[in-house]
């Protein structure tokens, strides 16, 4: 048995884009490229980067609701990249998926004890219906719904409460893994919080282990035990939380950090402002994919291709200017 949970060596994920008479292939998009990470059992890992970085094809092709094109994934370590059937079906058990928006993820038509009983029924974990109950009124009572909720549809529901419903379906079948795609950027500050507390106290109590996707740093910082910063489909720094947040290494990460709003206007930090928009992943720049941007950028960074190395003590960056 490996120490790790979750093993991703060299993940690529490109889409391809057809045009013309023929409907060939004319391009591809190159969403993620090359990602590599170890995850062990009761950690979260913080994604964060910004829209179109790939970060939810990642968290998809984790759980095999995409299939990457090349690389490997190994859980408990075993390669479940090109499992199909009944066997991918077992995997799919011990990992699931919270959504980013809880209006889109939950079917208006089913009763919110219908959502939860649905994932029992298809796994077949409790084929007697008295059972199966029980597990859908504990599960609505360890997120925090009372009984009597079960009974309602999802328009009845604030984007919170539904969270909380999307979070109790990811349970039902006992997950060992969770990727949550961004579960509360679709929800108002307030409750984000709340949504935030349940999440950390599920995990402790039921040793979860979490790939935590966002773009909100101040998230990711609360809840992840390390973090990686992605950047046009590959990562370009990882370390653990405390020390990422502390040490930041990569421009591009400390460009993110320094647009972190501070609630105290007698503070000023200096902002980093990037220049330009993000380059298109269908033909993204040669040498680091980060240079157009960079404010630290030499001509050298247009023609190397920086590899992920150690920094500090357990700590990457893929940057020759640091």
């Amino acid at each position: 048995m490996s120490q790790y949970l979750l093993e991703v060596e060299n993940l690529f994920k490109t889409f391809p884009i057809h045009g013309g008479i023929l409907n060939r292939e004319v391009a591809s998009v190159k969403a993620v490229s090359g990602v590599s990470f170890k995850l062990k059992k009761g950690e979260t890992l913080g994604l964060v980067g910004e829209s179109g970085c790939g970060k939810s094809t990642l968290g998809r092709c984790l759980i095999r609701l995409l299939d990457p094109t090349s690389g490997t994934i190994k859980f408990n370590g075993k390669d479940i990249t090109t499992i199909e059937g009944d066997e991918l079906r077992e995997i799919r058990k011990k990992m699931q998926i919270i959504f980013q928006d809880p209006y889109a993820s939950l079917n208006p038509r089913m009763t919110i004890g219908a959502i939860l009983e649905e994932p029992l029924i298809i796994h077949n974990l409790f084929p007697d219906e008295k059972a199966r109950k029980a597990r859908v009124l504990e599960l609505a009572s360890l997120v925090g719904l009372r009984p009597e909720a079960l009974n309602r549809y999802p328009h009845e529901f604030s984007g919170g409460q539904r969270q909380r419903v999307g979070i109790a379906r990811a349970l039902a079948v006992n997950p060992e893994i969770i990727i949550c795609d961004e579960p509360v950027s679709a929800l108002d500050v307030s409750i984000q919080a709340q949504v935030l507390n349940l999440l950390m106290e599920l995990q402790k109590k039921l040793g979860l282990t979490y790939v935590f996707i966002a773009h909100d740093l101040k998230v990711v910082e609360h809840v992840s035990t390390q973090v990686a910063v992605m950047y046009l489909g590959k990562i370009v720094e990882q370390s653990e939380a405390d020390e990422l947040y502390t040490y930041p290494k990569h421009p591009y990460t400390r460009a993110l950090l320094s647009a972190i709003p501070i609630p105290d206007p007698r503070r000023k930090e200096d902002r980093i402002i990037l220049t330009g928009d993000v380059p298109s992943p269908i033909n993204p720049p040669v040498g680091c994919h980060f240079h157009p941007r960079c404010p630290m950028a030499i001509e050298e960074c247009k023609k190397v291709v920086p590899p992920l190395e150690e920094k500090r003590p357990q700590h990457v960056a893929a940057c020759i200017r640091v």
